[in-house]
């Protein structure tokens, strides 16, 4: 009994001397759960960020493939390419949702073309479903989408 004993005081007299900046810089944490995932074969980035929440369940499931991929730095022709992501979260505080796409390719002045870019970003209690599809080497038609109908 005299040990427990023992290890509650010393534990106690070593939370009593703490400075108050301890306490203050503890208090004033906030929470975060950042996710980048970035695919150079298919010119492709997505990042999905919450902070300063007080809930926050998320299922992200993400698939980053290369094909023919070559190890040739001067080879711009690496194949096909893609980065795929699927989000599914409930959250009460904020949430960032970006992705892009861009040329593999620079120009002239030694910048790569963005092809398209999206940024969302949510404050609140809201729930959130969202799948984010990047493809290299894609036309149009060569993807297929099944919507939902209206009713």
């Amino acid at each position: 009994m005299i040990v427990p004993t023992t290890i509650f005081i010393l534990i106690s007299l070593a939370a009593a001397n703490m400075p108050a900046s301890f306490y203050q810089a503890m208090s004033s944490m906030t929470s975060e759960d950042t996710l980048c995932v970035k695919n150079y074969d298919a010119g492709a980035s997505v990042t999905e960020s919450y902070k300063n929440f007080e809930h926050l369940q998320k299922d992200t499931q993400v698939v980053s493939r290369s094909y023919n991929a070559s190890n040739n730095e001067k080879d711009r022709t690496r194949g096909n390419a893609s980065l795929e992501v699927h989000i599914d979260s409930s959250v009460i505080g904020e949430a960032h949702i970006a992705w892009q796409s861009r040329e593999l390719e620079t120009d002239l002045l030694g910048r790569h073309a963005t092809y398209s870019r999206t940024i969302d970003d949510m404050t609140g209690v809201f729930n959130l479903v969202k799948f984010i599809q990047l493809w290299s080497n894609s036309t149009l038609g060569s993807t297929r989408l099944d919507w939902l109908p209206c009713s």
